[in-house]
């Protein structure tokens, strides 16, 4: 047994596709977290208040809440898994470079939807896709996946932040969409041979529309799922918010440059890029509930700490802190979802979670920016402290879980 294998529990030769759909997903979060560093320098450039500045983010959330009702259904009846998330990952990019050309609030709303959707559309194709190819391996699959997405989460704002120093906000984001645009083509080469291999199961295949509407009565119905989305939406509400409101913290509380906000909004994603592998194998081995409380325990705490560290430096620390935790919960949420999801509806179940979590995600920037409006920002994080402590609350009431591995 080769090194490989007995660290993840797969051939090399079967750690590729993994490495690929990582590799994509990292180019998604790549073009997103691009978005996010750009706020405080275009809202300026554009007069933006807080209120303003926060609905250009719930249009972000709104749209990607829209896509879920036709993304889930079109890969599961279609079974085309590869095609959506080249697709995803081109359009995207395209989004972002012709942002750099905006000049109106309205012009950027009407691309950051097309980002809102592109992001949206990866997940169920990209999820469904390793969920059922590496059943016995999905929290490691999916936590290389959720790796894939810090990595773009570290290396954007890293990269947008030295070019929007050297260039100004507009060029950075048409730079900054090239590398996407790269990996759209690298996944066209390296996946489209699995798209084109003859399909062995349904999943692969596709559904008719009797089985596949029978099938998503069953999901619906199904109350752990429903918890495990609504858990999943506070979730992703507290990091949407982190992700609005900590650039704006920065540059407007404490007065850091692009380079700086760069950096810090990178620190908290190395957390994620160190946790989340380890997090993936350990659920396989515990059960995803185990590992879901135990970072979000952690997340509670630290988020409400964060407006207390009064320096640049101990704020920078705090955030790559609660990165390791934060982030190292996604893909075990993924992971556990697919547990309980036959695989044929895989990609509608993970529309579900992710709808949820856009519909939960739209009313924190508009809320967020009016508190900090008339309250200051600091009152935004108090807010995320309590919605993340929601999260713990809902975990706490779903069912115990056996590991995924021994669930078969």
């Amino acid at each position: 047994m080769s090194l490989t294998e007995r660290l993840t529990g797969l051939p090399l030769r079967e750690n590729f596709p993994i490495a690929l759909v990582g590799l994509g997903h990292g180019a998604i979060h790549w073009t997103d977290a691009v978005f996010y560093l750009l706020l405080p320098a275009l809202s300026t450039t554009l007069g933006l208040s807080y209120t303003e500045t926060g609905a250009l983010v719930s249009v972000f959330h709104f749209s990607a809440f829209g896509a879920n009702f036709f993304s889930g259904p079109l890969v599961d009846l279609s079974g085309r898994r590869v095609i959506f998330q080249v697709l995803s990952v081109a359009i995207g990019a395209l989004a972002l470079m012709v942002m750099g050309l905006a000049t109106t609030f309205f012009a950027l709303a009407g691309l950051v939807v097309v980002l809102g959707v592109t992001s949206n559309l990866w997940h169920p194709p990209a999820i469904s896709f390793l969920s059922n190819r590496y059943p016995k391996n999905r929290g490691y699959a999916l936590s290389i996946h959720g790796l894939g997405a810090s990595a773009g989460d570290t290396l954007a704002p890293l990269t947008a932040g030295a070019l929007m120093a050297a260039f100004g906000w507009q060029q950075a984001a048409e730079i900054s969409a090239l590398p996407a645009l790269a990996v759209a083509g690298i996944l066209f080469i390296g996946l489209m041979r699995y798209e084109t291999r003859k399909a062995e199961d349904t999943a692969a295949r596709g559904v008719g529309l009797l089985e596949y509407f029978a099938g998503i009565r069953s999901v619906i119905a199904n109350r752990a799922i429903l918890g495990l989305c609504v858990m999943s939406g506070f979730r992703s509400m507290t990091q949407g918010g982190l992700l609005a409101f900590l650039p704006l913290y920065l540059a407007n509380v404490m007065h850091s440059g692009p380079v700086m906000i760069g950096i810090a909004m990178a620190a908290m994603q190395v957390g994620g890029v160190i946790a989340t592998p380890a997090a993936g194998i350990w659920s396989d081995r515990v059960g995803r509930r185990t590992v879901v409380l135990a970072g979000l325990t952690a997340s509670t705490v630290l988020i409400a700490s964060l407006t207390f560290l009064g320096n640049e430096a101990a704020f920078i620390a705090g955030i790559s802190l609660l990165g390791f935790v934060l982030y190292a919960v996604r893909p075990v949420v993924h992971s556990w979802m697919m547990d309980l999801t036959p695989d044929h509806l895989s990609g509608s179940a993970t529309s579900l979670m992710f709808g949820t979590q856009s519909g939960f995600s739209i009313v924190m920037p508009i809320i967020g920016g009016m508190l900090a409006d008339q309250f200051g920002l600091a009152s935004v994080f108090y807010m995320l402290a309590g919605t993340i402590l929601m999260t713990n609350i809902l975990t706490l009431g779903l069912p115990k879980e056996r590991p995924a591995a021994s669930a078969g």
